[in-house]
């Protein structure tokens, strides 16, 4: 590495102010690869351990892939497996809550029903009382259809 003082030193004349004296002017370029050569090696260094770790890392990240399709075919496989008996719970499942709902309205018929035959009981005798009425009543005109009511449209 180059030292401060060093770097400085580019920056100086090559010579003092005055009259010009004889001499081998500085290799300005060589000091200058001098300078540089050491940063370089160590840039150079760096992009090889930067390589390596992106190696490293490509060949971590296709073992993690790998890894991940293993589990996930396994839990596949495990779903599969369980799948009949899943279908099986929830099939005997909407089951019970069929033969449940079936139960409601079994119940709520067998209450319409009932009411039906209670209105059909309560009717039941005035009805009878009109029907013999109308059965042992002679008709009073020919072509009079007794079974209607009197004044009811034809």
């Amino acid at each position: 590495m180059v030292r401060f003082r060093d770097f400085l030193a580019r920056f100086r004349p090559s010579g003092t102010p005055g009259a010009p004296v004889a001499g081998v002017p500085a290799d300005r370029a060589a000091e200058l690869a001098a300078e540089l050569e050491p940063p370089l090696d160590g840039l150079a260094r760096t992009q090889a351990e930067a390589a390596a770790v992106r190696a490293e890392a490509a060949a971590e990240a296709e073992r993690i892939r790998q890894e991940a399709a293993r589990n996930a075919a396994r839990i596949v496989e495990l779903a599969q497996a369980r799948a009949p008996r899943v279908r099986a719970e929830a099939a005997a499942s909407a089951g019970r809550v069929a033969v449940a709902r079936a139960a409601e309205l079994t119940v709520a018929a067998e209450q319409v029903a009932a009411r039906v035959r209670a209105r059909a009981h309560e009717r039941m005798p005035a009805l009878v009382e009109r029907a013999a009425e109308l059965a042992l009543t002679p008709a009073d005109e020919p072509g009079r259809n007794r079974w209607r009511p009197a004044g009811s449209a034809e």
